[in-house]
Formats: C-alpha cells, structure tokens, sequence
C-alpha cells in the first residue's frame, strides 16, 4: 500500500515498448504538434490582425484556437519526450498540473462550444438583435465565463483528486494524467467526494449539451424557412464547421468515459485518447477554414505577407 506522501512520480502508460515504434510515435506525434501549431497560430494571428474578422464569431473561434493550442501542449510534448528518452516517468507535481491543465482546457473549451452555438443561433434566429445581444462587451464577459469556468472546474477535480489516500501503486493506464486514471490509483472507499464532483460536472455538460441540440434544432427550422437555396448553402456553411468540432468532441470524449468496462483496455483507451486530446486540435483549423472564404483569404494574405517579407529579407541581405 502506497500513499500520496510516499509517491513521487508517476508512470505513465507507453506507446510502444521497442525502440524503432517509439521514434515512430515521437516523430508522429511531433507532425502533428507542429500542424496544430501552425493551424491554430495562423488563425489567431489572422483574427487578430484583419478588421474584417474582428466580429463575434471569429473572437469565439480565435478564444478556440488558443484552448487548442493549451491542450495539445499539455500532453503532446511530454508524451514525445518519454518517447525520445525511453521513459515513462512524470513528477508528482508535472502529473498534477498535467490534469489540471487538462481538465481546465478542455471544461473550458466545452463551454465555450456551447456559447458559439448560441452565437450561431443568435445570427441566423435573431439576425435583427445580433449587434445587441452579441456586443463586445457581452462577447467578452461570456467568453471569460467560459474561461473562469474551466478554471473554477479544474481547481476543484485537481484538489479533490490529490488529495485521495493512493493505494494502487503509481502506475497510470494512459498516455497523460487524467482524474479516471488517478482515480483508479485511490483507495476504493476515499474517492466518494470526488465522484460527487464528477456528478455534479456530469449534470452541467449535460445541461450545455441539451442547449446546443435545442440551438441547432432552431436554427435548422429556421435555415429550412429560408426561401433561397443560396441563403440556405450561406447560413448552413457558417454552422458546419461549428456542428463538426462540437460533434467529433462530444461523440469522442463520450465513447472515451461511458465505454462499457467490457470492451476497455489499455489499446483502446490509448487510441480513444488520442481521439479525443490530439485530433481535435490539429484538425479544428482545417474544418473551420474549409468552407470559410473569409478566413481562408485572411490567412492566405497573412501567409503571402510573411513570405514576401522573407524574401525581401533575403535578398536584400544578400
């Protein structure tokens, strides 16, 4: 029996257990760190620097793209030095901010998923009120809700986690720190608090995911009212890409806690977590910029402007 006083690492699940698939799984996940990277700061930077994109939308996607980029960052590079180095150990504190981090980032994200489907439904139900429910202080104040609430959910499921009496060794059955697998480590009859947290949390996702169903099925009569195709394809290109993250990140992070204990094991969870905290990130820039003209040609100028601006360098340089 082992306790939290005693433990002063964790052992994090690996990839791979021969040297060649361990590189294969650095350099992998080092691709697509980097797509993520680039995807999520050309949008940012796009936003930040084109007027045109300075609406409530394009604030929400760029608050989007920096929780991306925060939750990437918290698991991918830590995974990729384990494998570069042929460890799987992570501090004590490194596997408590790793959760907090995570579970802060991805609360966070979440709801703010559910503040831009009311954005969607605001501009396609109540085109004529958009300027006035959705003005830049109020897309502010519901965005730093969404922040503070992820913050104010991690501190919580953080301090409750570590404070559990662990009596099942260090050994964590993932590539990362989350609560499940922290809690799977407790004592059997010491995680009842937090498992009440976990309800609690369970009942406000649920509740931000019945208002982003009950949105679209507004905003899907009300595009189907719409009496030309065109202003039809116009509006359902703006929820598409809006309705896929949503989609991918509710469907993925469902499978990956309501799975049947049946059908669990180390493999599959390894896979469904990578699911849910890598894919997303790196693909949510090329959804959001598919079907977007605006936001393409913005970060087309932006990329055309740095490499007119590095060849300029170079050659006069030369």
């Amino acid at each position: 029996m082992s306790n939290n006083s005693s433990i002063t690492h964790f052992l994090l699940l690996a990839f791979a257990d021969m040297r060649e698939l361990q590189l294969l799984h650095f350099w992998l996940f080092l691709g697509i760190y980097l797509a993520a990277l680039l995807g999520n700061g050309l949008i940012i930077t796009a936003i930040a620097c084109h007027h045109r994109l300075h609406t409530p939308m394009y604030f929400f996607l760029l608050n989007l793209s920096l929780l991306d980029l925060g939750t990437i960052s918290t698991t991918v590079p830590k995974s990729m030095a384990n494998s570069l180095w042929d460890t799987t150990a992570i501090s004590y504190t490194g596997c408590a901010a790793q959760l907090f981090l995570f579970a802060f980032l991805m609360s966070a994200e979440f709801y703010l998923l559910t503040v831009m489907a009311y954005d969607r439904y605001v501009a396609i139900c109540k085109p004529l009120h958009y300027g006035t429910l959705l003005g830049s202080r109020a897309c502010v104040h519901m965005a730093a809700a969404a922040w503070g609430g992820g913050f104010l959910n991690a501190v919580l499921h953080t301090a409750s986690t570590f404070s559990l009496p662990l009596c099942h060794g260090n050994a964590v059955d993932q590539f990362f720190c989350e609560i499940p697998q922290i809690l799977k480590l407790a004592c059997s009859q010491s995680y009842l608090r937090e498992v009440g947290l976990i309800v609690v949390n369970a009942c406000l996702v649920f509740g931000c995911f019945v208002f982003i169903v009950l949105s679209y099925v507004q905003i899907f009569r009300a595009v189907l009212r719409i009496p030309s195709e065109q202003g039809r394809h116009k509006a359902f290109s703006t929820c598409f890409p809006h309705l896929a993250v949503v989609s991918m990140f509710i469907i993925s992070a469902m499978f990956a806690y309501l799975k049947p204990p049946s059908i669990s094991s180390p493999s599959l969870d390894l896979v469904v977590a990578v699911l849910y905290s890598v894919v997303p990130p790196a693909v949510n820039p090329l959804i959001y910029s598919m079907r977007n003209q605006e936001l393409k040609d913005a970060v087309w100028k932006l990329m055309t402007g740095c490499i007119s601006e590095a060849i300029n360098c170079l050659f006069f340089s030369a």
